[in-house]
């Protein structure tokens, strides 16, 4: 039996070992959202629906870029409470979370509520929207800045802001329409 060959591959499993087992253990920014506490990441998209074409703005100057085509983060806040609720193009189970959340838009009528739609056909998005009725504004995010800035990587997240900006809260996967009219309620 080689020795020097057994060593080597006793300590390549225990590194591979150690490794999953601290990947595991660690909570890294990926699937989490934006911290509750911190301000909203500004950006800017063009609606969904609009003609207005390009990536979408999360510069420090994301907050100027204002329009009828343009869905901007910070002047929802500027407005009310807000929900920014994101998803990805295309999933049923996604598409009926902002079914929900564009139910939820006629209970509370000083909340923001906005969705991004991340990467995606945009055509397809557009007939989707019109489709399933959706009033609530969607921002097309054809670049997945946004959804970076967001820290979004789970279908369906939803991003829950007091007036102003400051983030309360992110909820993660499917919600069930209590619980997310609970946590709309909760923002004032």
């Amino acid at each position: 039996m080689n020795r020097p060959g057994v060593l080597v591959g006793v300590l390549a499993v225990a590194a591979i070992a150690y490794i999953s087992i601290n990947s595991l253990r660690t909570e890294g920014p990926g699937s989490r959202g934006v911290e509750a506490g911190r301000d909203l990441p500004a950006f800017a998209v063009p609606l969904a629906p609009s003609r207005l074409e390009g990536d979408a703005n999360v510069s420090e100057k994301a907050c100027d870029v204002r329009g009828p085509d343009v869905l901007n983060v910070c002047e929802l806040a500027e407005r009310g409470p807000v929900v920014l609720a994101f998803f990805a193009e295309p999933s049923d189970r996604c598409d009926d979370q902002i079914d929900l959340v564009d139910r939820l838009r006629s209970r509370f009528p000083d909340v923001q509520f906005a969705a991004v739609a991340i990467r995606g056909d945009r055509d397809d998005l557009r007939r989707r929207v019109r489709e399933r009725g959706w009033e609530l504004p969607v921002g097309y995010d054809h670049d997945g800045a946004v959804a970076n800035a967001y820290a979004v990587a789970i279908c369906p997240a939803i991003t829950l802001a007091a007036r102003g900006g400051k983030v309360e809260r992110t909820l993660l996967g499917v919600q069930d329409e209590r619980a997310l009219a609970a946590a709309v309620r909760a923002l004032g």
